[in-house]
């Protein structure tokens, strides 16, 4: 059957998905405003409204689905009852849609996710519609009565029937309005005064028996819960009955529906502002009714952090004053890294605000942990200006809590500082605010405090985005660990590609315990071979899957690395899954997802590292990791451009502290050319030595390093040359670094190439591939000019470029600005490299000619001719062959009977 065709709209109206009658009123209304608009839909999730529009609403007021639109077609798209992007998932693909209109009619209030708008109109009243029925009003568009039940419908259930502390004297004249229009209020009766389903009745009966009362700085608030196997649709219903039956003034509502946690919120005390609860919850609405759906926490969990939230909301009065700790402790600018660390060490903290010198004005924070990495370093004596925390958010005495909440939390900053008239006059720090959120620490929840083990389960995403067989292995070793009594997780650039949907199939683990002993059983499970490194806990297991390839997994014992000094290889200590984490290079890097029993999939992140993936930054885990590992920069580089990332500023701070300590020129060889190697092999190579370049770090390699305009533009081509090259799916795979290095290297003399190569200490066949390339090149470029100059023929071309390497060929297709040239070159790796005789050996030993090097001299000439275009067949090459094998004949003859004169 075939599908009917998509309708045009060049003017839509939506509104936001899982819609409530304000919604689906606000559609019909705004198209009375729009009358050539499609309105479409979105769907709803009560049980009741579904119903309801799909029995009356798509006959009487033409409503659409957004399967049914060409959203290619839409030049005016109209959204209601919301201005959030994500809310609008039905419509997404009209968004990018060119020289795009957006009007938006709302009443909620303003999110960092709200849409661009030509046109708006938000008002805070109790509900869309009665923002628009004012605008009809005006207008004097009059309306049917099913219209003005329809919109009447709409503000008596978002206003509670005009209950809400939200009803404004808008809605009531909105519904004064559309009753002179006709408003059939029976009919709203009938639709608002739900009768309960037996399933509702046991849900409500389970909610009043788990309501709890909390005094929370003096406010009731009550707390109920529910749990049910499939989703309820009217949960929203239970709430208002439950507000109405037990005259509550606040309420949450918790039910466990599946994988997720429903949230349902009512307040009436202005106090407590619900819609800003819910929020932080991953939902939204009013202040006074809104909802929340939070996936992959339990109840406890969603309960433990509303109760996080509920301190944190009922707390306007306290502002930073109450909170702050004086006299404060400091250091100034110019002390120091030792000086620091005796101050924070005598006082007992953490961190210490940095002055500038003979001031009390704050120019920065240094912490304790990363004053003391920098004195095992030797870095002691340096100022703590170095290593100091640059980017720091100061408030004022009077600044609220939940500012302070934002810094602490949101920015992660360890302190922070009260000034007052530019001078430090207090600091505020995590312990503090814990304190000021509950009076019990303990039952803070985890989302709220940057350091805590940040989880979440990721079991569904690991199943939809992983092969089968993978997902098997990680199942098995989870099993393993639960078997042998070790915590085992999967760790790194595995876990930080799947949640940024990158294929990485690139498995490490890391075992809490004996992880060398975990990897001797797991290879023998899976049949394989193990390779052990003893000094540093770890092993390779490698084996043959299903289909018969060659896998690996590196297993690692959890372990906390140090470095005795600068640029130099780790110490390794066992430690706990946490410090593993922190030994690692970025943030994005520092992420876990356990393996064994229970805990399969779950998500663990200590660093805030899902933050920075969605921020989009690449930031170190302490202010001496490049101090420790300078290859980091350069790993720091390739993450950026690879993922489109930025580097902040804080971290190219350190990155040019870093080379201006020298440290770049400390490493081994080995380890520069691994990470540059790397980086030539990435998709996007030269925005990455760019980026080097501007840092300093290529010329910190060797003084030669150099982007001089001329190998600049050689690097472009190479790259477009190398992406020309993989589209052709060759069997032959170039070693993309060697050409890169190359051009590199473009105009250095021998003497200079080779010190590049001493410098990066390169293996004894990549050093004779990069040397004898280069110099085979020098030989061959004028020949290949020659050739060109003269015409000749193809088969010329061939015997030039044969002895190449594939690497040499594709240089001096990049190096060349003749396009007859690359032309050429192009048709010798496109056809001519792949062209055969039709003939072969046994033709010949046919024709009468003994084996020998002959045999070589006269193929060669058979396949000029073909590539010359005088021998394209069988006959005719054997024609050829026949000639030139007589004359071999006859030469081997007259040198047969020299010889034998020379005899005599």
């Amino acid at each position: 059957m075939s599908q009917s065709p998509r309708i045009a709209a060049p003017t839509l109206i939506t509104a936001h998905a899982n819609a409530d009658f304000d919604a689906l009123a606000a559609i019909v209304a705004a198209g009375r405003l729009y009358p050539d608009a499609v309105l479409v839909f979105p769907g709803a999730q009560e049980r009741n409204l579904r119903n309801f529009f799909i029995e009356s609403a798509t006959y009487m007021f033409g409503v659409r689905q957004a399967r049914d639109i060409d959203l290619a077609t839409v030049r005016l798209l109209v959204v209601v009852d919301t201005r959030q992007r994500s809310r609008i998932p039905h419509v997404e693909a009209a968004l990018d849609n060119p020289g795009l209109e957006i009007h938006l009619w709302d009443h909620h209030p303003d999110t960092d996710d709200d849409l661009p708008a030509t046109f708006s109109r938000v008002l805070s009243w109790g509900a869309t519609t009665s923002i628009i029925v004012h605008e009809l009003r005006e207008r004097g568009i009059s309306l049917t009565e099913d219209e003005a039940t329809m919109l009447g419908l709409g503000i008596y259930e978002d206003t509670g029937s005009f209950t809400f502390n939200s009803t404004t004297p808008h809605d009531f004249s909105a519904a004064a309005w559309l009753r002179e229009q006709g408003m059939e209020l029976n009919t709203i009766a009938e639709l608002i005064t739900r009768n309960l389903t037996s399933e509702q009745v046991q849900t409500l009966n389970t909610l009043l028996e788990t309501a709890t009362t909390h005094e929370i700085r003096g406010i009731p608030v009550v707390i109920a819960e529910a749990s049910m196997d499939a989703y309820m649709g009217d949960f929203a219903v239970l709430a208002h009955k439950m507000m109405d039956m037990e005259s509550i003034k606040v309420l949450f509502t918790l039910a466990r529906m599946g994988d997720r946690v429903q949230v349902v919120a009512r307040s009436r005390l202005p106090d407590v502002d619900v819609g800003a609860i819910c929020k932080a919850l991953g939902g939204g609405g009013h202040a006074y009714a809104a909802s929340a759906s939070v996936k992959d926490k339990t109840p406890q969990e969603v309960r433990d952090e509303l109760f996080g939230l509920l301190y944190l909301a009922i707390n306007p009065e306290v502002s930073a004053r109450d909170l702050m700790s004086a006299p404060v402790v400091g250091v100034e600018e110019d002390r120091s890294i030792r000086d620091a660390e005796e101050v924070m060490n005598r006082f007992g903290l953490k961190a210490v605000p940095v002055f500038a010198s003979g001031t009390r004005a704050c120019v920065g924070y240094l912490e304790y942990q990363t004053a003391t990495r920098a004195l095992t370093h030797g870095l002691g004596d340096m100022p703590v200006t170095e290593y100091m925390q640059r980017k720091v958010r100061v408030v004022g005495r009077d600044t609220a809590l939940q500012e302070v909440m934002d810094i602490i939390v949101g920015h992660r900053q360890r302190l922070v500082p009260v000034v007052e008239d530019d001078n430090v006059v207090g600091v505020v720090t995590r312990t503090d605010l814990i304190n000021a959120i509950v009076d019990e620490p303990a039952r803070i929840p985890e989302a709220l405090l940057p350091e805590s083990r940040k989880e979440r389960n990721i079991a569904p995403l690991i199943a939809e985005k992983l092969p089968p067989s993978l997902l098997a292995l990680l199942q098995r070793a989870g099993r393993l660990g639960e078997r042998l009594g070790v915590s085992v997780y999967a760790v790194g650039g595995f876990v930080r590609d799947l949640l940024l949907d990158r294929p990485n199939y690139d498995l490490d683990l890391v075992i809490e315990g004996d992880g060398v002993a975990f990897a001797r059983v797991f290879a023998a499970e899976v049949g394989g071979r193990l390779r052990e490194h003893a000094k540093f806990k770890t092993a390779l297991v490698i084996f043959t899957d299903e289909n018969g390839a060659e896998q690996r997994v590196d297993v690692a014992t959890a372990r906390l690395e140090y470095y005795e000094y600068p640029a130099a290889l780790p110490t390794v200590e066992l430690s706990s899954i946490k410090m593993d984490l922190f030994r690692r290079d970025f943030t994005i890097n520092a992420l876990a997802v356990q393996l064994d029993g229970a805990q399969f999939g779950r998500l663990v992140d200590f660093f805030g590292s899902q933050r920075d993936m969605k921020d989009k930054g690449i930031r170190v885990l302490h202010s001496l990791s490049f101090v420790e590992d300078p290859t980091r920069i350069l790993r720091a580089v390739r993450f950026a451009v690879r993922y489109d990332f930025s580097i902040g500023p804080q971290t190219q701070r350190l990155i040019k502290n870093a080379l201006g300590l020298g440290l770049m020129g400390r490493l081994s060889g080995p380890r520069i050319f691994h990470e540059l190697r790397l980086i030539l092999e990435e998709q996007a190579p030269v925005e990455c030595l760019a980026r080097l370049e501007h840092f300093g770090v290529l010329e910190a390699i060797h003084p030669l390093f150099k982007l001089t305009p001329s190998r600049t533009n050689l690097l472009e081509s190479t790259e477009q040359v190398l992406n020309w090259y993989r589209l052709l799916y060759l069997d032959e795979e170039p070693q993309r670094w060697l050409i890169y290095l190359l051009a590199l290297c473009l105009n250095m003399k021998y003497k200079e190439s080779a010190s590049i190569a001493d410098r990066l200490a390169l293996p004894p066949s990549a050093r004779n591939a990069f040397l004898s390339t280069r110099e085979t090149l020098r030989s061959t470029g004028p020949k290949v000019e020659k050739w060109m100059r003269e015409e000749g023929p193809l088969s010329e071309l061939y015997a030039l470029l044969k002895p190449l390497a594939l690497e040499g060929v594709l240089h001096m297709m990049a190096r060349s600005k003749s396009e007859d040239l690359r032309r050429h070159v192009s048709q010798f790796l496109t056809r001519l490299q792949h062209e055969k005789l039709d003939i072969n050996g046994d033709d010949l030993r046919a024709m009468g000619l003994p084996p020998g090097p002959a045999y070589g001299r006269v193929l060669q000439h058979v396949l000029a001719a073909k590539l010359d275009g005088h021998a394209p067949t069988r006959t005719v090459q054997l024609e050829c062959a026949y000639t030139l094998v007589q004359g071999e004949l006859a030469q081997a003859m007259e040198e047969g009977v020299a010889q034998v004169g020379r005899s005599v």
